[in-house]
């Protein structure tokens, strides 16, 4: 059973440019998240998914001179990304994070893998999107699923936000397949420690300033220092995550142009 963990990355972010990039403590965002994801025990391998699009030419180079392994495929399809991606690779088992996460943790990561594996479930995370809630911080999102039902929601997957977001063919509508979901208690699902917007990534960089790890601190080192320094969080109090069905409108205005 090969396990594999797809980080998907492009530098076209529409409220942060470039933001995979961007220096963070001295390293690429896409380097933190990498480096932690590699470190989770059920993960076979570490594989980055891109696009074919000029601008990320940046990313594939990087992962090239560090020996990253690297698809390059559809800029909004990214489903049809992580499904080219998964069948390059030749793995079983398919574990979704994105590159704007770079406090993604590597016990989470092995805790949903986990719940995946002695729930016999077909699909398993540790949140849903809104309008669902949600009891982990924004920034440690997590997703587990086999290639063959990937395969399937490649094949039957026909909405655009279906599409673009990758999982919610498997809990949209609910009850289409057994979905396991890791809640944490006491619920943290108010903090926000992903890189969306300039505020998002300015409170990151101070939390990485203020970790004398950040390689290798855990997420509830994380929430100790916010707690410690609450006035952090008034950074990006005001930035809100994204609804499920959301798509970019960049492919609206792409589609209007043809």
């Amino acid at each position: 059973m090969k396990t594999t963990l797809i980080i998907q990355a492009r530098m076209g972010s529409s409220r942060l440019p470039g933001k995979v990039m961007k220096n963070l403590s001295g390293k690429p965002m896409l380097e933190w998240v990498i480096k932690r994801g590699e470190q989770a025990k059920k993960i076979d391998e570490t594989v980055v998914a891109t696009t074919t699009d000029p601008s990320d030419d940046a990313v594939a180079d990087w992962c090239e001179v560090n020996s990253v392994p690297c698809y390059r495929g559809s800029t909004y399809d990214v489903l049809d990304r992580y499904y080219q991606t998964a069948l390059w690779r030749g793995t079983d088992r398919i574990v979704r994070v994105t590159a704007d996460c770079p406090l993604i943790d590597p016990n989470v990561i092995d805790d949903v893998v986990s719940l995946y594996e002695t729930t016999g479930a077909d699909f398993a995370a540790n949140r849903l999107p809104p309008p669902w809630h949600r009891t982990f911080p924004i920034g440690l999102d997590v997703e587990v699923v086999s290639f063959p039902l990937l395969e399937r929601a490649w094949k039957e997957a026909d909405k655009p936000f279906e599409r673009e977001h990758v999982m919610p063919w498997f809990y949209t509508p609910e009850g289409r397949f057994k979905v396991a979901i890791l809640d944490h208690d006491p619920d943290c699902g108010m903090h926000r420690w992903t890189a969306d917007t300039p505020d998002d990534f300015e409170l990151l960089q101070e939390i990485f300033r203020r970790l004398p790890d950040p390689l290798h601190a855990s997420w509830t080192e994380v929430l100790e220092l916010v707690e410690r320094f609450p006035e952090l969080e008034q950074i990006n109090e005001t930035t809100h995550a994204k609804q499920v069905d959301a798509i970019d409108e960049r492919i609206l205005r792409d589609k209007k142009s043809l």
